[in-house]
């Protein structure tokens, strides 16, 4: 592939997912992942700070897509209606940014690697506590700030995790839905 295709940063995005799932995420280098996507491994790192980023790197990164929706949630909504406003929103920034089957080899190289189990748990923490951070914003006080943000968070990785696992048709944004709807049969 010549170095001046399209889209070098989807390519590089493929390229790895397929080398950390042939050769393993440890093994796998940033020059392989340039040499199979085609491109120079200096283009890699003006595109990534190293491999992990592969893998992490969004867009739009998911706790500022959550900020947003809650900035821009209807003043009659409650601080979780809120929070699972903005994962709906995460949700279908994902679907439109990456397959179904490229999130679901992304989750199986990162259930396979410890290092990148805790970048993830720490993606997900970030986005709770930009989430609660969001909410005080609105005035939502404590402990509710707290438990809307976690609660929706759980929704968005049970919605996740469904949506990966292919034991459903549902789209990832219905997946969520689905997972909220779970959530408030709860009490």
């Amino acid at each position: 592939m010549a170095r001046w295709e399209p889209d070098a940063r989807g390519r590089m995005l493929s390229a790895a997912l397929d080398l950390f799932a042939e050769k393993g995420y440890d093994k796998t280098t940033a020059g392989d992942i340039a040499a199979r996507a085609g491109v120079t491994e200096r283009t890699f790192f003006r595109h990534f700070a190293d491999k992990r980023e592969v893998l992490f790197a969004n867009p739009s990164p998911l706790d500022e897509v959550v900020v947003k929706a809650i900035a821009a949630a209807d003043e009659g909504a409650t601080p979780l209606q809120m929070v699972l406003g903005g994962v709906r929103e995460a949700a279908v920034g994902i679907a439109e940014a990456r397959s179904r089957e490229q999130a679901a080899q992304r989750a199986r190289i990162i259930e396979a690697t410890p290092a990148l189990q805790e970048r993830e748990l720490l993606k997900m923490a970030a986005m709770t506590t930009a989430a609660q951070a969001a909410l005080a914003e609105r005035g939502v006080g404590e402990p509710t700030a707290a438990l809307a943000a976690y609660s929706a968070v759980a929704v968005f990785q049970a919605a996740f995790s469904r949506w990966v696992s292919g034991e459903t048709d549902l789209a990832l944004p219905e997946c969520v839905d689905e997972a909220a709807a779970a959530l408030r049969s709860l009490t």
